[in-house]
C-alpha cells in the first residue's frame, strides 16, 4: 500500500508542476517559473516537439498514470511508468548538455516521474476506486499548484519610466538588470558597442542579462541573413552564443550559408535551424517595426533599464555606471 501512495503521490506533484509550466508556457508573463533557466528552456528547440507544448506531454502522462492507479491494468501502467522514467532522464540529460539551462518546474516533474516509475516498477499496487479517493485528489492537485505558485513565483520586474517602450518592458525579469540591445550584427558601431557592453557586466558585478532586439538595416547586405540566424540559434538556446560569433565574424562571411555554418558550430541542430527558418523571418519583422515604431532611428540604441543610449560614444565606465543605477 506504501508503494501505492508514493505513487499516487507522485503522479499528483508531477501533474500540478505540468500544470503550472503549461500556464507559463501559453500566459503573457510568466506565473511559477519567470528565472532566466525558466525562460531558456522555453525558449529551446525542444519545448515545442512537434509543435505542442512540452508541458501538455507531462499533463497527458501523469492523468493517465493516476487513472491507471484505480484501473487493473498491471501491464499497461507499468510499460507506461517505464517509457516516463526513461523520458524524464533524457529531459535531465537534456538541460544538462544541451539546453545548458535548468527549469524549477521541469525539475519538479521530471523526478516525479522517475519516482513514479521505480514504485511502480517495485510493486505498486492498484487501488480500489471510490468516490471519496477520487475526490481526494482534486484538492491535493490545488493544494501542490498554491505552493509551486509560493514557492516559484518571482517578484514582478522592476518599474520603468513612462515612455519607455513596450519591447524593452516585456524585456525585464525580476532580480536582474536587464539590456536591450537593438541591433544590427552588420553595423560596426554595434560591434563596437558589444564589446564595451560585454567588458562592463563584468566589471559592475551585478546580475545583468542581455536581450537583443533585431533591426537589420537595408545597407547592410549581410544583416538580415545574421538576424535569421540569430533568431534560428535563440530558439534553440543558444543565442548568446551566436550573437558573440556573428559580432566576430567577419562581415563578408554573413552569407545565409555561413551564417548557418556558424549556428552549427555553436552547436544547433541544422534541420531545426532550416525548420525555424520562416519563424524567424517574422520574428525580424515584428522586432524592426516595434523597434522603428517606437523612435529608435540609429544604431546602436541600448536600454539599460529605462535608461537609454544611443551610438557608440559612451565608455564602459558608463555602461558601468548605467548598469549599478539600475539595479538600486
Amino acid at each position: 500500500m506504501r508503494r501505492s501512495v508514493v505513487a499516487i503521490g507522485a503522479a499528483i506533484v508531477g501533474l500540478g508542476a505540468s500544470i503550472a509550466s503549461l500556464y507559463d508556457y501559453l500566459g503573457p508573463v510568466p506565473a511559477f517559473c519567470a528565472e532566466s533557466g525558466c525562460a531558456t528552456v522555453r525558449a529551446s528547440a525542444w519545448s515545442h516537439p512537434l509543435g505542442i507544448p512540452m508541458p501538455l506531454f507531462g499533463i497527458a502522462f501523469f492523468a493517465a498514470s493516476l487513472a491507471l492507479a484505480f484501473i487493473e491494468m498491471p501491464r499497461l501502467r507499468k510499460v507506461l511508468a517505464l517509457a516516463g522514467g526513461a523520458w524524464a532522464l533524457f529531459l535531465i540529460g537534456l538541460q544538462a548538455f544541451s539546453i545548458g539551462a535548468w527549469c524549477k518546474l521541469c525539475m519538479i516533474a521530471d523526478p516525479s516521474a522517475i519516482v513514479l516509475a521505480i514504485a511502480v516498477l517495485a510493486g505498486a499496487r492498484t487501488v480500489q476506486f471510490t468516490w471519496l479517493r477520487s475526490a481526494a485528489i482534486a484538492p491535493a492537485l490545488a493544494a501542490v499548484v498554491g505552493i509551486l505558485a509560493l514557492w516559484s513565483h518571482a517578484p514582478p520586474p522592476p518599474e520603468l519610466p513612462p515612455g519607455t517602450p513596450a519591447f524593452v518592458q516585456r524585456a525585464q525579469r525580476p532580480k536582474t538588470v536587464t539590456i536591450v540591445e537593438v541591433v544590427d550584427f552588420e553595423c560596426p558601431y554595434c560591434r563596437m558597442m558589444q564589446a564595451k557592453v560585454t567588458e562592463a557586466i563584468a566589471k559592475a558585478g551585478v546580475a545583468a542579462r542581455i536581450e537583443r532586439h533585431m533591426m537589420p538595416l537595408p545597407r547592410h547586405p549581410h544583416a538580415m541573413p545574421a538576424a535569421l540566424a540569430y533568431c534560428c540559434a535563440d530558439r534553440q538556446g543558444k543565442g548568446a552564443a551566436m550573437a558573440e560569433a556573428l559580432f566576430t565574424a567577419p562581415e563578408e562571411s554573413m552569407t545565409p550559408e555561413g551564417c548557418e555554418e556558424l549556428a552549427v558550430k555553436v552547436g544547433c541542430d541544422r534541420d531545426q535551424y532550416r525548420r525555424d527558418l520562416p519563424l524567424a523571418v517574422g520574428r525580424v519583422a515584428v522586432e524592426s517595426i516595434e523597434a522603428r515604431s517606437s523612435g529608435v532611428k540609429s544604431l546602436p540604441t541600448v536600454f539599460v533599464a529605462g535608461e537609454q543610449l544611443v551610438g557608440a560614444a559612451a565608455s564602459t565606465d558608463d555602461l558601468v555606471a548605467m548598469i549599478k543605477r539600475a539595479s538600486i
